[in-house]
């Protein structure tokens, strides 16, 4: 009867045994499962993560080729301003106004007395109007002194025109641009810039500067 409470003590250990080996047991698969439970939510984050980075990339690149490509549809046009270099006018037509004027031999050279008035700082009107005086290629035929020695303002000098006192020049526009240049070296620049003060030295003529004036006021209505 002694051995008994032995018996029931061991039975009781063995008991004890099992059931704590049945707890590390579940304790060690619980422990596994949240592992890899933890893993795999670390993978699903990862994949997840990698998935939205390339696709915000993939749309990064999408509307990067969206922006070129919408730019380089876009038509580039620059808008031209007008210069206006006299009266309100561009030097074009400027150079078509005083074409207007211009007859016979000097037809088609408005351009010509615009652009060289403007470079030699010559009032284009006084010019083109002292040379409609000079060569009458305003109502007709011009003269024999510009269609023969290109002498558009009945200006002197050598080589004379046909051995006489008026110059003679190679062609029309050597003629136009001495001309011009003349009245900016000798009037111009030395503050002779009405057609009353050019007159004075210009011509011997007392109505020279009234009719030179005539023939701008053509010229602006033209």
């Amino acid at each position: 009867m002694e051995k008994l409470p032995s018996v029931k003590a061991l039975i009781g250990a063995i008991i004890a045994i099992f059931f704590f080996l049945v707890w590390i047991f579940v304790y060690q698969r619980i422990t596994i499962m949240d592992l890899q439970s933890d893993v795999s939510t670390m993978g699903s984050y990862l994949r997840t993560r990698s998935f939205f980075q390339n696709s915000l990339q993939a749309n990064s690149k999408q509307q990067e080729v969206e922006v070129i490509q919408s730019v380089l549809e876009v038509p580039m046009s620059l808008e031209v301003v007008p210069i206006i270099v006299y009266d309100g006018m561009t030097k074009e037509e400027l150079g078509a106004k005083l074409d207007r004027s211009l007859k016979s031999t000097l037809s088609g050279y408005g351009e010509k007395f615009a652009d060289l008035s403007l470079k030699y700082g010559v009032d284009p009107y006084v010019a083109v109007a002292i040379v409609l005086l000079e060569t009458g290629c305003n109502s007709g035929r011009c003269s024999s002194l510009v269609r023969t020695c290109n002498n558009v303002g009945g200006m002197k000098g050598s080589p004379g025109c046909g051995g006489g006192s008026y110059e003679r020049f190679s062609s029309i526009d050597e003629g136009i641009e001495a001309f011009i240049k003349n009245l900016s070296l000798n009037y111009y620049q030395r503050g002779l810039t009405t057609v009353e003060l050019i007159g004075k030295k210009y011509a011997e003529s007392n109505t020279w500067a009234t009719k030179v004036n005539k023939y701008i006021s053509k010229i602006k209505a033209n």
